[in-house]
């Protein structure tokens, strides 16, 4: 398999948990409290992947550069703003657990997943970069992450009278299109230098970050109360033990 289709596997491999959200969300009904713990753990163990497998790794590759700061900022700004814009057209609820998606807000829905994924995404491609294998801890970060938003997604549609076909159609297309930005992540960027890598690392660190800020973890803690911040931490705690596991192996 090429470097390509590895990095586009693994997309796939880790944005798969969409569809199984949809799946899930389809045939079972999982309570608010359940989706809100689900999403902490999720939180959880993006936080770590950011802090250690984006910002400080991209610190090692540009010392005393100031890549990895200025991709950091620009990074949360570009999502900020991208965000307020989505939101003013509808999709600023996309994580949102329990009501129904008006049919009018699809479409700004699906962007704003897509503004979530993306840089998901792109740094199973970034991570495979130099010969490197992909990321283990990324990987179970995003799979996670997508869950509990494709769970509470799905219930939504149900709601507004979508089949349950139309709805895995749209999840699975969200995967592909999350997916190729791995493949991106990879083809992309291959020649850059280690100050591109570490600021596009950092960009990606700090859009992920504020998504989690802004959209995450207040749905976590409204729905599954005290219980988020103990999942946060076991999600945190999992990811560092995949982290150490990880790169003890190597």
């Amino acid at each position: 398999m090429g470097p390509m289709w590895e990095a586009l596997f693994w997309g796939l491999v880790a944005t798969s948990s969409l569809v199984l959200g949809g799946l899930i969300g389809s045939w079972f009904q999982l309570g608010r409290r359940t989706l809100g713990v689900i999403m902490a753990f999720g939180a959880g163990v993006l936080i770590s992947a950011v802090a250690y497998e984006l910002v400080y790794e991209a610190i090692q590759i540009a010392k005393g550069s100031g890549f990895p700061s200025l991709g950091f900022f620009c990074g949360a700004f570009v999502f900020f703003a991208s965000d307020a814009l989505i939101g003013r057209i509808g999709g600023g609820e996309r994580k949102a657990v329990g009501p129904a998606q008006p049919s009018t807000l699809v479409v700004p829905m699906v962007l704003a997943i897509i503004l979530d994924g993306v840089p998901e995404s792109l740094v199973i491609g970034l991570g495979m970069l130099g010969g490197g294998g992909v990321s283990l801890a990324m990987l179970v970060a995003v799979f996670i992450s997508n869950l509990p938003e494709a769970i509470a997604g799905t219930s939504g549609m149900l709601s507004a009278g979508w089949s349950r076909g139309r709805i895995l159609l749209l999840w699975a297309s969200i995967a592909v299109v999350c997916a190729l930005a791995s493949v991106a992540g990879y083809g992309l960027f291959g020649g850059i230098s280690d100050g591109g890598l570490a600021f596009t690392q950092t960009f990606a660190g700090g859009a992920i970050l504020m998504m989690l800020a802004n959209t995450m973890i207040p749905e976590a803690y409204e729905h599954g109360g005290k219980l988020a911040g103990v999942f946060t931490v076991l999600g945190f705690a999992t990811s560092v033990a995949v982290v150490v596991l990880e790169h003890g192996a190597g």
